[in-house]
């Protein structure tokens, strides 16, 4: 009996061990199992804006950021990203002698954004919830507003083909444009025709 008894504590001691160890593995394994499905939820609810958003606020201000953006078009074109609005960006493309080109890009023309192993990881961040700058809340109509009233000579690529003009007026899904040959200003006697332009016909608009 003494021998029994002598052995029965060393057996509980090692029972509760392994109990114990069994429920720290059980408790990591829950806690990652919610981290998992957490992270998971998360990453459904992240947009592409919010992607490219993250992409820009990782270069930080005044970076020499460049993304290559795919168009629905098929054409890829390098990008320096200067500002986000709501559903569009604005950019420089590369130009002749160092001189880019202005554009603005409705997101919904984009087929793809090709990104570097490091602008994807920044991509996936948590969004910061600190106020954006104004232009964030800006939609599409309203850039081609800005440039009605600008009357700057823009440049449409459309699924039509490319057209060169003025924006006359903006309408609720669609535009009016002047066109006109590029070099010309807007006077009547050089428009050649006035084109009703869908917005969603839109790829890109490069200013002139």
């Amino acid at each position: 009996m003494l021998g029994v008894g002598y052995f029965l504590p060393v057996r509980w001691d090692d029972l509760f061990d392994d109990l114990e160890g069994q429920l720290d593995r059980a408790l990591s394994s829950a806690a990652a199992d919610l981290s998992l499905q957490a992270e998971r939820q998360r990453l459904e609810k992240l947009s592409l804006r919010t992607r490219i958003s993250n992409v820009l606020r990782s270069a930080g201000v005044g970076g020499a950021l460049q993304i290559r953006v795919v168009l629905v078009t098929g054409e890829t074109l390098t990008l320096r990203p200067t500002t986000l609005g709501l559903d569009w960006l604005a950019a420089d493309l590369p130009g002749a002698a160092n001189n880019p080109v202005e554009c603005v890009i409705p997101l919904s023309a984009v087929a793809g954004v090709l990104l570097t192993e490091q602008q994807s990881q920044a991509s996936l961040a948590i969004e910061s919830e600190a106020a954006g700058r104004q232009t964030e809340r800006v939609g599409f109509p309203f850039v081609l507003s800005s440039l009605c009233r600008r009357r700057r000579t823009v440049e449409l690529h459309t699924k039509g083909g490319v057209l060169i003009g003025t924006i006359d007026r903006v309408a609720r899904d669609h535009l009016d444009l002047a066109v006109h040959p590029l070099g010309t200003l807007r006077r009547t006697p050089d428009v050649l025709h006035y084109n009703l332009v869908p917005f969603w016909q839109i790829h890109i608009v490069r200013l002139h």
